[in-house]
């Protein structure tokens, strides 16, 4: 439980949280958001076409999807800093609590999580690619694909980083010290991911069968976080999970509309690629975590309650 417990190191009272999620929405909806906008406007030329752009994200405007994709991220690196500071400053703690419960990041975790997650998605790409080649188009474009990863490896795990920390961080710890279940937290954390996800284009695709996936991966997500104590795994895969998703695959009706290697024509349809994921490979890759880190005691990290700490050293946790 200590991760969870890391809330009791500050300022815990329901209107910090009122107010730091405010701050966020700020951040990530209005502030971050005004790079985006001001490039769509210079493409627009006018404001009647701005506006009808609007309706379909700018992307009919034929912004550089690089830059599309780069300006995207910027519109979460805005969320982040609100919610940090809203950590620091209206919790008054260190901002490293809302990431882990060790002393500092445990970067090896990081990317022992992005190695292993990458190479099975690789794997899995590779598969459908050779089983059903019909479905897919090269699209290798040297400039544009190098830029690409440039900007996915640099920029992306910004966006995922701020969608961890809001997630299996901040919110996992309010939860957990509000309801004082840590079943409850993971929950709670891992449906409304799931549900934010709804806005995404696979879902009116695909239909809401779809937050099957969503949920589920917010769900391992939050079990990698409570049985090792931090975000530093979800972190990692969540990071190699969108890289991958980038760069190598494509599709006119998906969420990431990048020159990826590959574009993927098929009709969008629920299929095994939906539930392998979170009924074989996550309990794969739960398993492989758990082998490698020496977790123990599931119920009690998974069901337990969570009590306040008699003592605290504060000079520790506040920043």
């Amino acid at each position: 439980m200590k991760f969870i417990q890391q809330a009791y190191k500050g300022n815990n009272e329901w209107w910090t949280y009122f107010i730091t999620i405010f701050l966020l929405f700020i951040g990530w909806q209005f502030l971050g958001v005004l790079p985006l906008i001001v490039t769509a406007f210079y493409y627009a030329g006018d404001l009647e076409t701005f506006t009808s752009a609007a309706n379909d994200n700018f992307t009919s405007l034929g912004i550089d999807s690089n830059l599309y994709l780069f300006l995207m991220i910027l519109t979460f690196l805005g969320g982040l800093i609100a919610l940090l500071l809203g950590v620091k400053f209206i919790h008054k703690r260190n901002v490293i609590s809302v990431i882990t419960s060790r002393n500092k990041i445990d970067w090896s975790r990081f990317f022992y999580a992005f190695s292993i997650w990458a190479i099975i998605g690789v794997i899995i790409i590779a598969i459908g690619y050779f089983t059903e080649p019909e479905n897919y188009v090269w699209n290798f474009k040297p400039v544009q694909f190098t830029i690409l990863v440039l900007v996915s490896f640099l920029f992306l795990p910004i966006q995922t980083t701020m969608e961890e920390v809001l997630f299996r961080g901040y919110l996992m710890q309010g939860f957990g010290t509000w309801f004082k279940k840590s079943f409850v937290a993971l929950i709670l954390t891992s449906v409304i991911f799931g549900l934010l996800h709804g806005l995404n284009p696979e879902v009116e695709k695909l239909g809401w069968i779809s937050m099957v996936y969503y949920i589920g991966t917010g769900l391992v997500l939050g079990i990698f976080t409570l049985m090792d104590e931090g975000t530093e795994l979800a972190f990692g895969f969540h990071a190699a999970n969108n890289i991958i998703a980038a760069v190598l695959v494509t599709a006119n009706w998906t969420v990431f509309q990048t020159d990826a290697l590959l574009i993927d024509t098929s009709e969008p349809s629920i299929g095994w690629e939906m539930f392998v994921p979170v009924l074989v490979l996550y309990p794969l890759v739960l398993f492989i975590f758990s082998k490698k880190y020496g977790w123990k005691d599931w119920k009690g990290k998974l069901f337990g309650n969570i009590m306040k700490p008699a003592e605290f050293n504060e000079n520790e946790f506040i920043a």
